[in-house]
């Protein structure tokens, strides 16, 4: 069975948006696009290496597809966008269009399922680049076997996020860490179960506590 890894830039708020350029996505009036343009140094790059280094076949979002569909074949030759042309790009979309991108495949309909069925197929692992609406899906369903976060320094103050509201709640183990000369905070997790919760309290409750639970169940 394939495995999904996903690979993500996000802020320190969360924000995934418009990691490369302004023009990239400026939906909903974001205006910082082009956010992880610093120099990068040998922590990043040999982390970003493992991601890319080994077979796999790309999943993505439509948005997110439109954006390397327009991008990665016009570039000159170079290692990262020779690799995003010849692989198997999965999308997950809703619209009947034909996708222009060579090796791109359709998932139409429930795309909990389809992507099971792809994970269950033969072929190298799938791996996730941006497609932020494809998280709640792959988390509620099971199918996230890694994820590895770079956050950047930088805090953006609204724009479309890893982990929205309704997402799957969850734990995560850390398998791995590093942080580069520039600041970035690189994370790799696994799932890892459902939400452990307990309590710091050593005594009954106060009377006041008691009211004050009470006042906040009142106002929802």
């Amino acid at each position: 069975m394939r495995k999904i890894i996903a690979g993500v830039f996000q802020s320190l708020d969360g924000i995934m948006q418009s990691p490369g350029a302004p023009e990239e996505d400026p939906t909903g009036g974001f205006t910082l696009g082009g956010w992880v343009a610093i120099p990068g140094d040998s922590v990043i790059d040999a982390h970003l290496g493992s991601l890319f280094d080994r077979e796999f076949d790309l999943l993505l979002g439509r948005n997110t597809y439109d954006i390397f569909a327009a991008y990665w074949p016009y570039q000159p030759p170079n290692p990262i966008g020779d690799l995003f042309n010849a692989v198997t790009k999965y999308v997950v979309t809703s619209s009947t269009e034909p996708l222009g991108w060579a090796n791109s495949v359709a998932i139409n309909g429930d795309v909990a399922a389809g992507i099971a069925r792809i994970k269950a197929s033969e072929g190298p692992d799938l791996l996730v680049q941006g497609s932020t609406r494809l998280y709640p899906v792959l988390l509620a369903a099971g199918l996230l076997d890694r994820l590895s976060i770079m956050t950047f320094p930088v805090v953006l103050g609204g724009g479309k996020r890893l982990f929205a509201d309704g997402v799957a709640p969850g734990t995560m183990t850390l398998v791995d860490s590093k942080v580069s000369s520039t600041g970035v905070i690189i994370a790799t997790y696994e799932p890892a179960g459902p939400v452990r919760t307990g309590s710091f309290a050593t005594q009954e409750p106060s009377a006041p506590e008691i009211a004050r639970r009470e006042k906040m169940a009142r106002e929802g």
